[in-house]
């Protein structure tokens, strides 16, 4: 667990390159600092009350206690254990799932969101959303102490979701699209933006992808059979994901492209990470190649419905979070670390029912919430930069330093 929580660390730089190379070379440093603002906030909030909010005990299902765990002094006791781990090691690993949850939401808004109000949008958004959602998810009735009751989702109706893909998929991908929504389209919506720097976004998928296995493979809390039958599920459902991607790529636009790689594979990581510990190694397969396939349409969709999803967070993650959801229904089975068969193992369609509810639920929660955090702070501090702020750039603007020094010695 000591070498998960480092590998989720990584995915912090891997998220902010993955992210910055792929916009303007005038709001890179911008997008990098979102993903490091929200992992800091979000990191405190976590400590002061979140994880008690998230594993403390349950009111009605929908949240725990706030002061249960507040400061989290209580966990500090040796004898204090999660399935045999410290639970302080277990509080960090899941605060890094919370942080890097609400950083992935950043992409929607690149090039024309004020960094302090992207702040405000990340604490509230946490506090209001994550912090709930986790809870219905993450949440098993006994697993912080004996009696504590969890939270609906992974106790009253039974959804599977090994890793997130409803807490952290799902869930920040129907908050990209409500502040999309609410911040409008950039000046260069509708034209062709290309990425400032290439390699950059892959060397970022790369980290991501790297750490993805410590999110996937830590979430079985132990380096037993369970960790590694779920790294093999995520790295062959990757694979599957990078290769169905280019090839409707190809299909599609008559060429392969580097973006479209880191694309593919972020896509069969958010497909594989609810369905890691219940789809045999083949299921894996076509988890991330239905994923990698669909989402290539699904990032058009920005421009059929005139919504401004500037890094395709909606398209990716929304969406590819739903498919790997719901494809538990179907490829399900038994002998994997979850325990339950899908219908094509002859588990009928009760799980997929059960998958569906979770995913709608956590969607529209997610969404209504993040549109009301998001028009409020515009209605209030204000959002948006400026025409000319955007024009100039934010990085220069509001950061008074530029990602590369154009300089001679």
């Amino acid at each position: 667990m000591l070498c998960c929580i480092i590998g989720l660390t990584l995915m912090i730089p891997g998220l902010a390159l993955f992210y910055g190379g792929m916009v303007s070379v005038k709001s890179s440093t911008n997008m990098m600092m979102m993903t490091f603002g929200a992992v800091a906030a979000v990191g405190l909030l976590w400590v002061l009350f979140g994880f008690s909010m998230v594993f403390g005990t349950s009111y009605g299902g929908f949240v725990g206690s706030f002061t249960e765990f507040a400061g989290m002094t209580d966990l500090l006791e040796p004898m204090t254990t999660v399935d045999g781990l410290p639970i302080s090691l277990f509080a960090v690993f899941q605060a890094l799932f919370a942080a890097i949850t609400v950083a992935l939401i950043s992409g929607a808004v690149a090039d024309r969101m004020k960094f302090g109000a992207w702040m405000g949008f990340a604490t509230l958004w946490a506090v209001l959303v994550y912090f709930p959602v986790a809870h219905w998810v993450f949440a098993f009735d006994g697993v912080v102490t004996e009696n504590s009751v969890g939270g609906w989702i992974a106790n009253t109706l039974g959804a599977v979701d090994f890793a997130g893909g409803t807490a952290v998929h799902i869930n920040a991908g129907a908050a990209a699209l409500a502040v999309a929504i609410v911040l409008g389209k950039s000046a260069m919506f509708g034209q062709l933006r290309k990425p400032h720097n290439v390699p950059l976004t892959l060397l970022g998928a790369g980290l991501l992808w790297a750490g993805w296995y410590a999110f996937n493979g830590g979430s079985a809390l132990a380096a037993g059979n369970s960790a590694a039958i779920v790294m093999v599920t995520t790295f062959v459902a990757t694979c599957a994901a990078v290769l169905a991607w280019l090839a409707v790529e190809k299909i599609k636009d008559g060429h392969v492209t580097g973006v479209g790689a880191a694309s593919g594979a972020i896509t069969g990581l958010v497909a594989i990470t609810p369905a890691c510990g219940a789809v045999t190694p083949i299921g894996a397969i076509f988890v991330g190649g239905i994923a990698g396939a669909v989402c290539v349409y699904a990032v058009g969709l920005k421009t059929r419905f005139g919504y401004d999803d500037s890094l395709d967070v909606v398209g990716v993650h929304l969406v590819g979070g739903v498919i790997g959801t719901l494809l538990i229904g179907f490829f399900a089975s038994e002998g994997m670390p979850n325990g339950v068969n899908g219908l094509f193992y002859g588990g009928g369609i009760d799980q997929l029912w059960k998958q569906a509810v979770a995913a709608g639920a956590v969607m529209l929660y997610s969404f209504v919430v993040a549109y009301v955090i998001a028009f409020a702070l515009k209605k209030t501090v204000g959002i948006r930069v400026s025409p000319d702020e955007e024009e100039q750039g934010i990085d220069a603007k509001f950061h008074r330093e530029s990602s590369y020094d154009w300089q001679p010695a």
